[in-house]
C-alpha cells in the first residue's frame, strides 16, 4: 500500500515534470522521467518513512491507519517535488537571481508577520507533540495548573529534551522560512526561448503569508484538538450538578474508627501500571516485567476492572498526574481547574476548603510522615501535605538539610530509591516506637520519564533502559515491603500500593509496539487490610469500574475506618457494596461532568468568592 501511495505521488510529480520541463515529449524521454520519479521518490520517501517517521514496516501494512498513508503521502510529493527542483537547477532550467526587495512599510510588514506566525504555529503544533509524547495523555486543565505550579526540582533532562525538541525545531523552521521570505533573489524558469520570471518578491511575500496562515491555524487546531482545549470552555462556562449530588464532606461525615487503630502505609508508586505484565496476567508483555511484585500480590487485594487477575482504576480528569494522584487518593477529589485565577503553588491555597485522609488520622490521634526523593515544593505538595495536617515532610531538602546527604548532592529527581527505602525503614521504626498509630506515605521516582533510573551495575536483561528500570526498581520495592512484613508492627498495619498514574514514557511503549486497543491501568494492591473487610469476595474485586479519588475511603476502610454511606469527597469505598459514581452512572458520564465548573467546588474546597459577594 506504501508503494502504491508512493507510486501515485511519483506519476503526479512525473506529470508536472513532463509538462514544465521536457520540451520535446517523446515516448522514450517520457517513459524515463516516469520510472526514474517512481524509483527515487519511493526510495527516498521510504527511507525517510523507516527512519525519521519511525514507521516499522513498508511492505506490511496491516495496523495502520489511513493517517499514516496520507503522510506517506504527503513525504512523497514533497521529495518528488524536492527532486524535480534539484533536478532543474542542476540542468539550468531554473535558476537564481538577485532582485532587490520592495521596501515599503506593508512589503515589510506582510514578512514579519508571516515569520511570526510560521513560529508560533510550529511552536503549536511541535510542543503538542512533545508535551504528548513526553507526558502523554495530558489536557489543557493539567497543563495550566502546572504552570501555576512550581516546579523545582525537575530532572535536568526534561529541560534538555525541552530545548533539544520543540524549541530547537521552532527555531530551524522559522530560520529557513526567514531565508526564503527575506531573502534577495527572484527565480527565473529558462526552459523556453525567453526567460519568465516565476517567483518575485511581491508572490514571495503573497505565498509566504498564505502558508503561514496555514502554518498557524494547522498547528492551532493539531494543539486543540490532541490537548482537548473544550475542557478549558466547560471549566469556565458549563455548570455541572455532579458535586450537588454526590459530593461528601469529609469533614461533617460520620466515622468509627476500630477499638485498636491500625497503622497504614501508602507507597505511591510512579507511573506503575498493569501493562508490564504479562499477557496471560492481564498486562500487554510477552515477558512478566514485574515477578516479585507478581507474587507479592497473591497476598493481598487488587481491584481490578477486568475479568483477568490485574487491573486497575478508570483515567478521569483530574487525575492522570503524579500532584493530582496524591491528592486524589487523600482527599477523595479530581484536581480542577477553578473558573478564577488560583495558584495551587502558594501557602494556604492548595484546596483549602478540603478536609483529607491527613488532617482526619492528625485528628484522630495518628503520627504521620510523608517521604519522597523529589524536592515536595514540585508541584507544591509541600503546601498540599503541610496545610493539610502531615507537617512531618521528609525530601530531597530534608535530606540535604538533615546531613544524610551532602551539599550538592543529586540523582535523578533528588536522591534515588535505594536510599528512599533505607530512610523510609528508619522512619518506620521511629513511627512504630513512638507508642501512637501512625500513617506513612511515600512516594518513588525510580520509573519516572524520561527513561527511568537505574544505578550503575544493576542488571540489564532487556532491550529497553525503561522496561529494565521497572524490573529493578518494582524488585527493591518488594524487598522494602518484605523488610515491612517482618517488623512488629505489621500485624496492625495496612499497606497500600498502586501507581500514582499510567506511564508517560512514550518512547517505551514505541519500541514494545503496544497494542492501542489495550486499556492500560495503575497497577493496585492493599496487604494486610483490617479483618472486617478481609473477608471481601473475590468477585466483588473483578469488573471494578472506579477512579483514583475512590481509593481516600478504600484505604479508611483497609485500616478498619467505618464511614457512614460508604462514600467521602466523590470517592466510594471499594470494600463495601455500594457503586462508584462509574458504576452508577458511567465512564464517559461521570467524565464529560468533571470536566465542567462546580460552584461547590469552586467556592467550597478552593474557596473561592463568586462575582456576586465580590461586587459586595
Amino acid at each position: 500500500m506504501f508503494l502504491l501511495t508512493g507510486t501515485i505521488a511519483s506519476l503526479i510529480i512525473s506529470a508536472i515534470w513532463i509538462f514544465a520541463f521536457i520540451e520535446k515529449k517523446t515516448a522514450d524521454r517520457c517513459i524515463h522521467c516516469i520510472v526514474k520519479n517512481i524509483f527515487v521518490i519511493n526510495l527516498v520517501s521510504i527511507a525517510i518513512q523507516r527512519y525519521v517517521l519511525k514507521y516499522r514496516h513498508f511492505l506490511v501494512t496491516d495496523g495502520y491507519k489511513t493517517e499514516s498513508f496520507i503522510k506517506f503521502f504527503i513525504v512523497a510529493i514533497v521529495v518528488g517535488v524536492a527532486f524535480m527542483f534539484i533536478s532543474a537547477l542542476f540542468n539550468n532550467m531554473i535558476a537564481f537571481e538577485k532582485e532587490e526587495p520592495k521596501k515599503s512599510h506593508g512589503a515589510r510588514f506582510m514578512k514579519v508577520i508571516s515569520a511570526i506566525f510560521v513560529a508560533l504555529g510550529t511552536a503549536c503544533y511541535y510542543g503538542t507533540i512533545w508535551g504528548k509524547g513526553n507526558f502523554g495523555d495530558v489536557t489543557a486543565d493539567q497543563l495550566l495548573i502546572t504552570l501555576f505550579s512550581p516546579t523545582e526540582g525537575t530532572e535536568t533532562s526534561v529541560y534538555v529534551d525541552g530545548f533539544e525538541g520543540p524549541v530547537f525545531q521552532v527555531i530551524l523552521i522559522t530560520a529557513i522560512f526567514c531565508l526564503f521570505v527575506f531573502g534577495n533573489f527572484k527565480l527565473v524558469y529558462k526552459a523556453c526561448k525567453k526567460n519568465k520570471v516565476i517567483l518575485n518578491d511581491l508572490w514571495k511575500r503573497i505565498i509566504c503569508l498564505v502558508l503561514s496562515v496555514v502554518c498557524l491555524a494547522g498547528g492551532v487546531t493539531y494543539g486543540v484538538q490532541e490537548f482537548r482545549l473544550k475542557q478549558l470552555i466547560n471549566a469556565y462556562f458549563i455548570n455541572s450538578d455532579l458535586f450537588d449530588e454526590n459530593y461528601v464532606n469529609p469533614k461533617t461525615a460520620s466515622y468509627t474508627f476500630p477499638e485498636k487503630k491500625r497503622n497504614l502505609i501508602f507507597i505511591s508508586l510512579e507511573s506503575l501500571e498493569n501493562s508490564y505484565l504479562s499477557k496471560e496476567l492481564g498486562g500487554n508483555m510477552d515477558e512478566n516485567l514485574m515477578p516479585e511484585l507478581t507474587e507479592l500480590a497473591q497476598e493481598g487485594f487488587i481491584f481490578s476492572d477486568t475479568d483477568g487477575k490485574f487491573g486497575g482504576p478508570q483515567q478521569a480528569p483530574g487525575t492522570q498526574w503524579s500532584v493530582a494522584s496524591l491528592v486524589n487518593m487523600t482527599s477523595g477529589l479530581p484536581m480542577k481547574m477553578p473558573n478564577e485565577p488560583n495558584s495551587y503553588g502558594t501557602d494556604g491555597n492548595f484546596l483549602p476548603g478540603a478536609y483529607t485522609m491527613m488532617e482526619l488520622l492528625r485528628d484522630n490521634g495518628y503520627q504521620q510522615s510523608m517521604m519522597m526523593g523529589s524536592p515536595a515544593k514540585f508541584g507544591g505538595l509541600d503546601f498540599y501535605f503541610g496545610n493539610h495536617g502531615c507537617e512531618d515532610i521528609k525530601d530531597y531538602r530534608w535530606a540535604i538539610k538533615s546531613g544524610k546527604l551532602p551539599d550538592g548532592y543529586k540523582v535523578w529527581w533528588g536522591y534515588e530509591d535505594e536510599k528512599l527505602y533505607e530512610y523510609a525503614m528508619e522512619e518506620l521504626t521511629r513511627l512504630s516506637e513512638t507508642g501512637q498509630p501512625f500513617s506513612f506515605i511515600m512516594e518513588t521516582s525510580a520509573t519516572h520519564r524520561p527513561g527511568g533510573y537505574l544505578k550503575e551495575g544493576s542488571p540489564q536483561p532487556y532491550p529497553s533502559p525503561y522496561a529494565n528500570a521497572i524490573a529493578f526498581s518494582t524488585a527493591e520495592t518488594v524487598k522494602f515491603v518484605r523488610w515491612i512484613q517482618q517488623q512488629p508492627f505489621y500485624e496492625n498495619t495496612t499497606i497500600v500500593m498502586i501507581g500514582d498514574h499510567i506511564s508517560m514514557e512514550t518512547d517505551f511503549f514505541e519500541f514494545y509496539n503496544f497494542d492501542e486497543s489495550y486499556h492500560r491501568s495503575q497497577f493496585n494492591l492493599i496487604l494486610n487490610p483490617d479483618p472486617s473487610v478481609a473477608k471481601l469476595s473475590e468477585a466483588r474485586q473483578r469488573n471494578r469500574l472506579y477512579a483514583n479519588y475512590d481509593m481516600f475511603p478504600t484505604m479508611l476502610a483497609g485500616i478498619g475506618v467505618k464511614v457512614e454511606g460508604e462514600r467521602l469527597g466523590i470517592g466510594t469505598n471499594l470494600f463495601s457494596n455500594k457503586d462508584t459514581l462509574f458504576e452508577e452512572y458511567g465512564v464517559d458520564f461521570i467524565n464529560n461532568e468533571l470536566e465542567k465548573k462546580s460552584e461547590i467546588y469552586n467556592n467550597e474546597i478552593l474557596k473561592l468568592q463568586n462575582t456576586a459577594e465580590k461586587a459586595e
